[in-house]
């Protein structure tokens, strides 16, 4: 995979993107989204890992809510990764994580995921660089088991926001009734350091690429959700789910009747 600069890819939507018309768009694959999803979870056979990673106001919620959202809740399970627990911090790193790997029939998110240990803890120093590459080593052993041993479909999604659009939502988070319960006086602090965040994602993208990372333009949450949804639908369509039938002997038995 190219060594990926993150000052030389766009956050923003195309020019040519028409807001109103990828809007409904996304209508529309959020609809067939419900449907696959129903067959994901009757044939059995499959299951989804979807992960998304991005900075501090990056959308990761919206996502969630917007893409995910519509979906039968169970087939679709949610998992936020903060501050591991004193209990946590007593295992592995990938410990807590798969815990929550998506069982056949599933789709599970992770609103961020076991690359908070390579990139958190690096940027603060908590690790130094040669438990950094044993980390790396271990997350592509993690991502080739489900893969290869629970026909896991994992699909990686860097959210990135520039750091204007990154400050004004943050900002937004002081002033609207609505997201001040989002508000985090450390998410400011964490900001400052945006530079030294899109190294250490440098340094994933490079590291852990056997399952390839899609970086989503995401200062306009429209076009966000769109790519997002799109991929996810065709991911799904490719897999040629068919719905199960009823066991030969049983389809006889009633044709007897």
């Amino acid at each position: 995979m190219p060594q990926i600069k993150l000052a030389d890819i766009a956050t923003t939507a195309p020019k040519k993107a028409d807001k109103e018309k990828t809007k409904e768009a996304l209508k529309l694959i959020v609809e067939e989204l419900d449907e696959l999803q129903n067959l994901l979870y009757a044939e059995h056979k499959h299951s989804l890992l979807v992960v998304l990673q991005g900075m501090d106001a990056s959308g990761k919620d919206g996502v969630i809510r917007d893409v995910f959202g519509t979906m039968n809740p169970m087939g679709v399970t949610v998992q936020p990764f903060k501050a591991p627990t004193e209990l946590e911090l007593d295992h592995d790193f990938l410990w807590r994580i798969h815990q929550h790997a998506p069982a056949k029939g599933m789709i599970q998110v992770f609103n961020r995921s076991h690359y908070e240990d390579v990139l958190v803890q690096r940027v603060h120093k908590w690790i130094d660089d040669d438990t950094a590459k044993k980390r790396f080593a271990a997350i592509n052993g993690f991502e080739q088991l489900l893969e290869e041993h629970n026909n896991t479909h994992i699909l990686k999604f860097y959210l990135h926001v520039s750091p204007g659009a990154q400050q004004a939502r943050l900002e937004e988070r002081t002033q609207d009734p609505r997201k001040m319960w989002k508000y985090n006086e450390k998410d400011f602090a964490e900001a400052k350091l945006f530079k030294t965040y899109w190294k250490m994602y440098e340094d994933v993208f490079r590291n852990c690429n056997k399952v390839p990372w899609i970086i989503v333009p995401s200062d306009h949450n429209w076009y966000k959700e769109f790519l997002i949804a799109q991929t996810v639908r065709d991911t799904l369509k490719s897999l040629k789910m068919k719905f199960p039938k009823l066991p030969q002997n049983k389809n006889n038995a009633e044709k007897k009747v």
